[in-house]
């Protein structure tokens, strides 16, 4: 056990951001896991005081399956005494000043290298983003929805809808991603000379191995579709069924984090950018996930409410837009407004009946609208720094450092066991 410990994490401070999240969970318990004697893990946590953080820590954080193993391996009171001696909670928010005290992806196609953003640059090169300018149109937007009295719901929506805009503008499917990318550039621009590494990992599953393989919290990226279908609810999807699904293990993204900074904490003044993804070394396209769909819940059906079981239909999967509008009216759309009229006159008949269908409808556009910018994306993301890096540290025998190569992943496995875990939280 002693020579598995990663000897680069031995007496250091860490710093995690967002230490409820999903990702941060894995990294903690992969960082006490691989090396006990750690420092100090300073988790930062929105809450309103220190002993809140604490206690959000404890319930959303430890208390969570994904400790199962660690807690088994060395008992409860030695894991809580680790925690008390190790963990500093951090109540703050990374989006006031101060802090209160990581998938970039855009609209391109072909091979996504591993380099960083300059200050300025975008996807689209003849619009620059200024990032002050940004953040003035956020301000006056703001003011302006006060000054017109919009409520809460209203100024959410405007201001979704503004970031999305100007997130299209500069080549980005949405705000999200824009906003990822403003980071990484503030990052380079302000750094002097301490060294970064930008890790960015694309959609992260459940995980691979470490702690065990399958635990996920909640419903993750495509877990909504996935589920959807096995319900019955989904029939038809926009997909390029033979793009790939750039989907990771969260502990492999956990690992790669820690042997990515074994690897640069010595440096001076580097900038490094790791993609950890697996469509360039291991890809999977949508095509094989809808077949590994259909087996599971044909073998596997989950349960109506009535008790009895749901058999889902074969997926129809549709490659444009022009061709999903297309099937999406005449298959469901035109029938569900005969439907409509029909509810109209005769409710108690067909009032139930169109109210289900109608849901089931806003069900597959909301979906479809949600994941369009990744659901036709046809890029690959580059791992090439990333896969050195394993080299490198497979030539010198580093043991200590713990596995991210997506190359020994099972899809057909994988998948089967996450989408057994995913349906725990249907209906």
């Amino acid at each position: 056990m002693e020579s598995n410990r990663v000897k680069f994490l031995e007496n250091k401070t860490l710093l995690v951001t967002g230490a409820s999240g999903f990702l941060a969970k894995v990294f903690v318990e992969r960082v006490l896991s691989l090396q006990p004697n750690v420092k100090r893990l300073y988790l930062l946590v929105r809450a309103s005081g220190k002993k809140s953080a604490e206690q959000r820590l404890h319930s959303e954080v430890f208390e969570k399956d994904l400790f199962r193993v660690l807690r088994n391996n060395i008992g409860d009171e030695t894991l809580n005494a680790l925690i008390s001696e190790k963990v500093v909670p951090v109540p703050g928010d990374t989006s006031l000043n101060n802090m209160g005290v990581t998938y970039v992806c855009g609209e391109r196609s072909g091979l996504i290298q591993e380099i960083p953003f300059a200050m300025g640059e975008t996807l689209h090169r003849k619009n620059k983003v200024d990032i002050n300018t940004e953040m003035q149109l956020v301000e006056q937007k703001s003011k302006q929805l006060a000054e017109q009295g919009c409520s809460e719901e209203e100024t959410k929506h405007a201001m979704r809808d503004l970031g999305l805009k100007r997130a299209k503008l500069f080549g980005l499917p949405n705000t999200y991603a824009f906003t990822k990318v403003m980071g990484e550039m503030f990052l380079g621009h302000y750094r002097e000379n301490m060294s970064i590494v930008i890790i960015r990992p694309t959609m992260n599953t459940s995980t691979f191995s470490d702690p065990f393989p399958g635990w996920i919290e909640g419903v993750k990226t495509l877990d909504t579709a996935i589920l959807s279908y096995g319900k019955g609810m989904l029939t038809c999807f926009l997909i390029d069924q033979k793009a790939a699904c750039d989907i990771i293990p969260v502990d492999m993204v956990a690992n790669a984090m820690i042997a990515t900074a074994a690897e640069h904490f010595n440096d001076s003044g580097s900038h490094t950018v790791y993609h950890v993804a697996s469509s360039y070394r291991n890809p999977i396209i949508y095509k094989q996930i809808a077949n590994i769909m259909n087996r599971y819940f044909k073998k596997s059906p989950l349960l109506g409410r009535s008790g009895m079981p749901i058999v889902p239909k074969d997926l129809v999967l549709l490659s444009t837009m022009a061709m999903f509008r297309l099937y999406m009216g005449l298959r469901f759309k035109l029938p569900l407004q005969m439907l409509g009229l029909l509810s109209i006159t005769f409710p108690s008949q067909f009032g139930d009946k169109y109210q289900h269908h109608n849901r089931e409808f806003k069900m597959a556009m909301r979906l479809v609208k949600i994941y369009e910018p990744y659901l036709l994306f046809k890029g690959i993301f580059d791992d090439k720094n990333l896969e050195t890096l394993r080299i490198k540290n497979e030539a010198k025998e580093r043991n200590d450092i713990p596995g991210f190569s997506p190359k020994c992943v099972d899809w057909e496995i994988i998948l089967s066991i996450h989408i057994s875990l995913a349906s725990l939280h249907t209906f």
